[in-house]
């Protein structure tokens, strides 16, 4: 259970900054992150100052200056923020850099190009002060004319984040918006590390896998100033990868089992004579059916060794891989296999004694050779599987 700070009767103006003051510490951060907003970079700052005196918190602005050619850096200092620098270009890289830079309580995110208002600010605090871990803002009944591209509206953002919220169970209605806030104490939790602009979805996914308290609410999205730095396929496709890559059930072991349960059906369909589609499927069909076995194996392989990649070197929590772990050990699946592979040498040898019998002369059983073959691989992928996730598992806490 995380700690919660509750909303005092006397507002945010009253014992919460008293209590940060005590601290030496400001309440609330305000993080920007920045290239080449020169535009408008001096507003932004100087409307997070405006926003703090309004919500009556004390609070610091940090920009993050992602390698600018202008005068960005110097403009945001001007106009009283503390500037971090960040050579490493990317929107995961700045925010990073900002969010270790952070003292407050509460960090607020927000884009430099004046899309969001910053005037919002109390109510992500509010929000934090009142138990939520992470406060997302919802652009997509509040987006103003020549806002955000077509593309982006109805396509894009809709179907990552219902993905995201698929995958994940994360129930979000925006998990790409720029303007957000989190707990500086849940950051160890969250262990963010992507570089670009995926890291908004990281955040979400993350904190919805440790089972953080995620709260949003509507706010007005507004056209940017100054040049885009989205790129729409390139970014697109990265926020895509992630949500793939930190879900190995959906992009390992669903279709891991999917091929070598349809593998399975196709060969069992042959040794049976059956007749499928007004056809009676022989060698070609047992071949086909056999890949398919051998290679759903393989990638249901890779599937429990991202998970256990996962839990052990990246702080996951999988509770269904947790208890198949405490449930079967190293030996389970070495007599699984062994087992897999005896048949197939059984069969194999009945090959060979049938081969002798017949004087070494021409041999036509295809189908118990394919069977063979095909379940020799797999015990093989079994007990070698079984090793790695053995090794994987040697990191695991004791």
């Amino acid at each position: 259970m995380h700690e919660r700070i509750q909303q005092s009767d006397q507002g945010p103006s009253g014992i919460a900054v008293h209590e940060a003051a005590e601290t030496g510490r400001p309440r609330v951060s305000v993080v920007i992150p920045c290239l080449n907003e020169a535009e408008s970079i001096e507003t932004c700052v100087t409307e997070a100052h405006a926003a703090f005196e309004a919500g009556g918190y004390d609070g610091e602005v940090i920009v993050v200056d992602n390698g600018s050619t202008d005068e960005s850096a110097s403009l945001a200092e001007a106009a009283g923020a503390h500037v971090v620098h960040e050579a490493r270009r990317g929107y995961g890289n700045a925010y990073l850099a900002g969010l270790a830079a952070a003292r407050g309580d509460y960090i607020v995110m927000i884009d430099a190009d004046l899309t969001y208002d910053i005037h919002e600010l109390p109510r992500f605090v509010r929000e934090l002060e009142q138990g939520g871990d992470l406060v997302l803002g919802n652009r997509m009944e509040g987006i103003q004319p020549g806002a955000m591209p077509w593309l982006h509206r109805y396509v894009g953002n809709p179907v990552l984040t219902g993905l995201l919220n698929r995958l994940y169970e994360a129930d979000v209605n925006d998990a790409h918006c720029g303007m957000r806030a989190v707990r500086r104490e849940v950051l160890p939790q969250l262990d963010l590390r992507t570089s670009g602009m995926e890291l908004a979805s990281e955040m979400v996914i993350r904190a919805a896998k440790v089972g953080l308290e995620i709260r949003q609410f509507p706010i007005e999205y507004h056209p940017r100033a100054g040049e885009s730095k989205l790129s729409t396929w390139r970014d697109g496709w990265r926020h895509l990868r992630f949500l793939l890559v930190h879900s190995p059930n959906h992009l390992f072991l669903i279709p891991g089992v999917l091929m070598l349960a349809l593998g399975a059906l196709v060969m069992v369909s042959v040794f049976a004579e059956l007749s499928v589609f007004g056809r009676q499927w022989d060698i070609h069909a047992e071949i086909g059916g056999a890949l398919l076995m051998i290679v759903g194996t393989q990638v249901i392989a890779l599937g429990l060794c991202a998970h256990a990649y996962g839990i052990y070197f990246m702080g996951e929590k999988d509770t269904w891989f947790q208890r198949m772990r405490d449930r079967y050990r190293l030996e389970h699946g070495l007599l699984l296999g062994g087992l897999i592979i005896l048949a197939g040498i059984v069969l194999s040898g009945i090959l060979v004694g049938t081969w002798i019998d017949r004087g070494f002369g021409q041999l036509s059983e295809q189908r118990i050779a394919v069977l063979a073959a095909t379940l020799l691989t797999i015990g093989v992928q079994i007990v070698f599987t079984s090793f790695l996730l053995s090794i994987l598992g040697l990191r695991r806490p004791r």
